[in-house]
């Protein structure tokens, strides 16, 4: 049996300085004697590590508090805290029709967002890449970051992408995202880009900051124009071996659902149909739902067949997967509460492993909620590799 390589002093430091950024991160402020408690390190070794982190830009040291009614004797504890302006990420929400680009800082909070307008679904990779470039340099202005201290770029696209960043291309709407934005950002302004599926990256944000906080069994349907899966399973998300766990062509086979279309989709195709809204202008889902909670008779019938047809979807879903909780997301989620009474109703019809089923509080921010956490996930990862800008 081959012996585990010993542990090296620069691999020491390197286990020792992961913990204690850890730490830092997770908290405000934190003390050398926390930070030993935490570690189980000494206090040289912490105060070490931390002089070495403070050098490299990833943690500051805080003054003192001052409080003149109660003077402290002896000498007083250094407090470090966590430097969430040492760099910023990025993340990317690039759909068939537009694109929103999202900074953060390294706590994750939004301090600037851009979106943008594609002119045709099949433009150019160029002109593609170039609305996307737009977008990400108009969000960094309104932040007040400089492009040179993006320490990643979370991007999320309407296609499967496989676990080496590669999107599926087998269906040509996919082959459309597959315009080589890794490597044109990367050229343009020296950023790691990492490419996901926006399902996948909603499932991220949901589960970091939306209604499936802590939940590791969990499923995000984006169920707008077309549905589509994050899944997560343990905690991680599924891929599939071509990025493709998720994707909901299967549904033409379900019976009672036939497609694949999301709810705004067919909230208009069955009020052209004969459906609501009661009064003239277009059909929506939040108008339709409106009308329904008003008593309308064409809109209630609406309602109605969307929340079996749904409950059909989320059942598929149950039984194969075995979710603890199913997300509707997506801009169409601010409206989808009205449908939960009857999803939920519907459900032991059809599956024996119901899921609870909530619909999400991050509205149309969902994809790059989980972008930002994405990118987030690869700076806490690497950051003792990474050399933060001056």
């Amino acid at each position: 049996m081959p012996h585990a390589a010993a542990a090296t002093p620069q691999l020491l430091r390197r286990v020792n300085a992961q913990a204690v950024l850890r730490h830092i991160r997770g908290a405000d402020v934190a003390t050398g004697t926390e930070l030993m408690a935490l570690t189980g390190l000494t206090r040289a070794s912490v105060i070490a590590v931390c002089e070495d982190l403070i050098s490299r830009g990833w943690i500051v040291e805080q003054d003192q508090p001052t409080d003149p009614g109660n003077p402290r004797k002896g000498r007083p504890a250094r407090r470090f805290a966590f430097n969430r302006e040492a760099g910023f990420v990025l993340g990317l929400d690039i759909g068939a029709a537009t694109t929103t680009a999202a900074v953060a800082d390294l706590r994750g909070t939004v301090i600037g967002r851009s979106s943008g307008s594609f002119r045709a679904a099949d433009i150019p990779a160029q002109e593609r890449i170039g609305v996307v470039d737009l977008a990400c340099r108009q969000a960094l202005e309104a932040a007040g970051a400089d492009p040179g201290r993006v320490l990643a770029v979370g991007a999320g696209i309407a296609a499967p992408v496989d676990r080496d960043g590669n999107v599926l291309v087998t269906q040509r709407f996919w082959s459309l995202f597959d315009v080589g934005l890794r490597s044109a950002l990367k050229e343009l302004h020296g950023w790691t880009v990492l490419l996901e599926n926006d399902a996948n990256l909603a499932a991220l944000g949901e589960r970091w900051r939306g209604s499936g906080v802590g939940v590791d069994d969990l499923v995000v349907l984006l169920a707008g124009e077309r549905l589509g899966a994050g899944v997560m399973e343990s905690g991680r998300l599924l891929h599939g071996r071509g990025g493709a766990a998720g994707e909901m062509g299967y549904l033409d086979m379900v019976e009672g659902v036939g497609s694949s279309d999301g709810i705004a989709a067919l909230v208009r195709q069955w009020s052209a149909a004969g459906g609501g809204p009661s009064a003239g202008g277009p059909a929506s889902a939040p108008r339709v739902f409106a009308d329904a909670a008003a008593g309308d008779a064409a809109s209630l019938a609406i309602l109605d067949r969307i929340s079996e047809r749904m409950a059909r979807v989320i059942a598929s879903i149950a039984s194969l997967i075995n979710p603890e909780q199913v997300v509707i997301g997506g801009a169409v989620a601010e409206s989808a509460g009205a449908l939960l009474p009857g999803i939920t109703a519907l459900l032991p019809r059809f599956t024996a492993t119901p899921p609870r089923v909530t619909v999400s509080p991050l509205g149309d921010a969902i994809v790059t909620a989980g972008a930002v956490r994405h990118a987030l996930d690869y700076v806490e990862a690497h950051a003792l590799e990474l050399v933060l800008p001056a």
